[in-house]
């Protein structure tokens, strides 16, 4: 046998290796979150870049001090897109300490504490935003209305910390103006990002755009949203049906609030939702039932990040029972 040729090739699995790895697939997300960020900018005005440096910041920071030295998950860019994502999901008003804080928090005790990217049960950038909406719930429920030009930066951005924050003109979201007044916002207004919530999660068309890049890309798998909106889709739908006076309609569900950003972004993450097809399904629908059962049912008019926190802590269960049967064994 020529060893440089040889005959039998002996090795351990994985036998077929993917060319996607974990610092590209990062970086493909980053890079679809540049367009929103930037009409997020555009709608809100430049302090949404100081929003997204105090948690991109924070997120890094937090990784260099508590990972062991030499690991490469500094590198990998998952720090940086658990900063952007947290940013993204916060109301422009938001003190710059506490997006800083929030960052800290997810990274800290969402990955690091369980032991690095890959071993962490729940997505880190929704850890950093439970902990701010259960810790500052006025902050993160003050919503502004969009910017006159995008060189405005609110005043409560630079609040001093531990401080009462100066006072700002308020306004409804979408979901708060359907729940609370049964008032609806033109679906187009949702589709551009004409409308006041969360800096990148008004913008409704950019989003699909941007998931449909990132299933095309094998990037996040297409069964999560539409599990995700296809249980939300007929659920709403019934409901409508119902009493359409009182119940929003499938389309509004969809493109109000942060169900697609949530969707895309925060529910597809591979290590905190299950790998097997079926567990896909049942994890995605019970993440669209959640959110219709909060947003109608509940006191709270969001429910995507609840929804999908909960979800999370029951992949490990999923997966147990989902796994496929070994070919000629049998359980």
């Amino acid at each position: 046998m020529n060893p440089k040729d040889p005959k039998l090739v002996v090795q351990a699995a994985p036998f077929l290796q993917q060319g996607l790895t974990t610092p590209q697939a990062m970086l493909d997300v980053i890079y679809v979150l540049i367009p929103i960020t930037l009409l997020s900018i555009y709608f809100f005005g430049i302090g949404v870049f100081f929003i997204l440096m105090a948690t991109i910041t924070g997120a890094i920071l937090t990784e260099w001090l508590f990972s062991p030295k030499g690991n490469k998950s500094l590198f990998d860019g998952s720090a940086i897109l658990t900063g952007l994502l947290l940013g993204l999901t916060l109301p422009p008003s938001l003190p710059l300490w506490m997006a800083f804080i929030g960052s800290v928090i997810g990274v800290g005790l969402g990955k690091t504490i369980w032991g690095g990217l890959g071993n962490n049960l729940f997505n880190p950038a929704l850890v950093g935003r439970a902990f701010l909406l259960a810790n500052f719930p006025i902050a993160m429920t003050t919503w502004i209305p969009q910017a006159e030009n995008w060189f405005t930066i609110p005043a409560s951005n630079l609040a001093i910390p531990f401080m009462q924050a100066p006072d700002s003109i308020s306004t409804a979201t979408p979901l708060g103006l359907m729940k609370f007044e049964h008032q609806v916002t033109p679906l187009f207004n949702l589709m551009i990002g004409d409308s006041a919530g969360s800096f990148g999660e008004t913008c409704g068309l950019l989003i699909i755009l941007a998931g449909i890049y990132l299933i095309l890309r094998r990037s996040i798998d297409w069964r999560i949203p539409v599990a995700i909106l296809g249980s939300v889709a007929i659920f709403t739908s019934l409901l409508f049906m119902y009493n359409s006076d009182i119940y929003p309609s499938p389309l509004f569900t969809i493109f109000s609030g942060g169900l697609l950003f949530g969707t895309f972004f925060m529910a597809t993450d591979p290590v905190t939702s299950p790998l097997t097809p079926k567990g896909t399904w049942i994890f995605g629908i019970g993440i669209g039932v959640i959110v219709v059962l909060i947003r109608v049912f509940g006191g709270f008019p969001e429910g995507v990040m609840y929804a999908i926190l909960l979800m999370n802590a029951t992949v490990p269960l999923i997966e147990r029972y989902t796994q496929p049967r070994a070919f000629g064994h049998k359980f």
